[in-house]
């Protein structure tokens, strides 16, 4: 198979501080499965559109700054960026060329288990990825698939083929309030991140409303209009709880 060398690219962020370690140049792609009722990106759900950039753009863009990438690299996030994973591949493959640290902020909705092509696809990306932020949505299947119309089974999938691959692991964790912050939710959440060695980082953020007026002007209802942002010091309540159950589980082992 030929290289993929032009992506759709929704939009690029010089200088993230939020997206892997460092300061980073993050990309996002276009297009996504998944309708996450929080999502502040809904502009990026359209797998058509975007704009086409090819790697050698990309990557001239990050050699013009990389003085201030010293700590940092280059993150793909979307939408999905894995609809797109021969791209991300290709682009990755030239970074490390580059000595430049890769990371990938994804879902994992795309992989599938039982796929040997899709497990192809995804050693190919594995073998040039230095980091994985994935994130998790809810750790109970149904309640998962209520709050984005996807269950989370390629997900775990996911998170265990990268602890068989020992891919480091960053997981992210959004706290909705009447949805994701219950006790028994963190204890579930907590417990299901024990089984995965590769853990290395975990960001659990707080729900916010900044995405309300992108629905407004794509004509899109807002899922969970009315629903207030959560304060900050609940996330971090929550984070703790998180790893305390996480900590339990694996003294269970």
């Amino acid at each position: 198979m030929p290289e993929q060398k032009t992506g759709h690219v929704h939009s690029v962020e010089s200088f993230g501080t939020v997206d892997g370690p460092g300061t980073r140049m993050v990309i996002f792609l276009q297009g996504c499965p998944m309708r996450c009722q929080y999502c502040h990106n809904p502009d990026t759900w359209k797998t058509v559109g975007g704009t086409p950039m090819t790697v050698e753009q990309l990557l001239a863009q990050y050699e013009r700054n990389e003085p201030f990438y010293k700590n940092g690299g280059i993150t793909v996030s979307g939408g999905e960026p894995l609809l797109q994973i021969d791209f991300v591949t290709t682009l990755f493959t030239e970074a490390k060329k580059r000595g430049i640290h890769t990371c990938v902020d994804t879902s994992g909705i795309t992989f599938r288990a039982d796929s040997a092509a899709v497990r192809e696809q995804f050693d190919k990306l594995c073998a040039v990825t230095d980091l994985v932020m994935l994130d998790i949505k809810h750790a109970e299947r149904e309640a998962h698939k209520k709050l984005t119309g996807q269950d989370n089974c390629n997900i775990l999938d996911f998170a265990r083929y990268l602890a068989e691959k020992k891919v480091p692991m960053w997981v992210r964790h959004v706290v909705v309030p009447g949805i994701t912050d219950s006790e028994k939710e963190w204890q579930e959440l907590g417990t299901l991140l024990a089984q995965f060695s590769n853990l290395c980082a975990l960001d659990v953020l707080p729900y916010h409303t900044m995405g309300v007026s992108k629905y407004a002007a794509l004509g899109i209802p807002y899922p969970l209009e009315g629903v207030p942002a959560l304060n900050a010091s609940v996330a971090k309540q929550a984070r703790n709880a998180i790893l305390k159950a996480r900590k339990a589980a694996l003294a269970q082992k």
